[in-house]
């Protein structure tokens, strides 16, 4: 991801370009997986070096619009730190802004309102282990019950307390929220829970889901380090989502 921007901006550093265009990648990759949901969600990415700043998408564009450089650069408090004319989501600052502020470790903050992520989120019981994937998460999931949309400040001290030393949430009734320490490993979280809420909600459709036994579980979960491959979480992953995003549209490094 070092390829620099197109038209680079006065004043913005090599850290921060490389950011601008890894996120306005990762928005591309979700909307060719079909993540979009209109003009709204959220991916949010620390700005390197630069102490509650973060990068978000325009208020107004699709998915498929967002490029590295209309991506909107704002403080912890929502104040603008570019000459941008695109307004921020209140709802996706509010959130995100909290997670940013309170959890050194989240560099990259994705949400996104999935058929498959709010239908799991809107059942009794949540992520069952009955997949492969879902298996991954057993026991590292929270959970933050429905209180409407997220644009109320004071909401923000639950979330966190649900939140707690996980680092992936089902707000019931509403959808996926993960974090990351890099885009790439976030990016990894969502692709498996999403994966694992779609095939849920298939073996729903077709009887009683066989879960598997607390035991097997642990030793799944021992086991996925061995087969990742070097670069780091998610790396080769969101790297070869890239290349197929690179295959139509390569406007978003723009």
């Amino acid at each position: 991801m070092a390829t620099a921007l197109q038209t680079p901006a006065p004043g913005i550093t090599d850290a921060e370009r490389e950011a601008r265009q890894q996120l306005a990648a990762c928005y591309r990759v979700f909307d060719m997986l079909g993540w979009s949901e209109m003009i709204y969600n959220h991916i949010t990415l620390k700005v390197p070096g630069e102490d509650g700043a973060f990068l978000i998408n325009p208020f107004g564009l699709h998915f498929s619009e967002v490029t590295a450089s209309n991506l909107v650069k704002i403080d912890i408090d929502g104040n603008k730190l570019d000459a941008s004319p695109y307004p921020v989501n209140l709802a996706g600052f509010t959130q995100h802004a909290l997670f940013h502020r309170l959890l050194p470790d989240a560099h990259c903050i994705m949400h996104t309102h999935t058929t498959a992520g709010m239908a799991v989120s809107s059942v009794e019981g949540g992520l069952r282990p009955t997949n492969f994937y879902a298996c991954s998460f057993a026991g590292q999931i929270a959970y933050h019950d429905f209180e409407g949309v997220t644009v109320r400040s004071e909401e923000g001290e639950r979330l966190i307390e649900h939140l707690g030393d996980k680092r992936v949430m089902l707000l019931r009734n509403h959808g996926i929220l993960v974090m990351g320490r890099t885009l790439p490993e976030a990016f990894l979280k969502h692709w498996s829970l999403q994966r694992a809420c779609e095939i849920q909600v298939a073996t729903a459709s077709m009887g009683t889901p066989i879960e598997v036994p607390d035991e097997i579980v642990a030793i799944h979960q021992r086991d996925l380090s061995k087969v990742q491959i070097p670069g780091g979480a998610g790396a080769a992953d969101f790297a070869a989502m890239v290349r197929l995003v690179d295959r139509t549209d390569r406007s978003w490094r723009d």
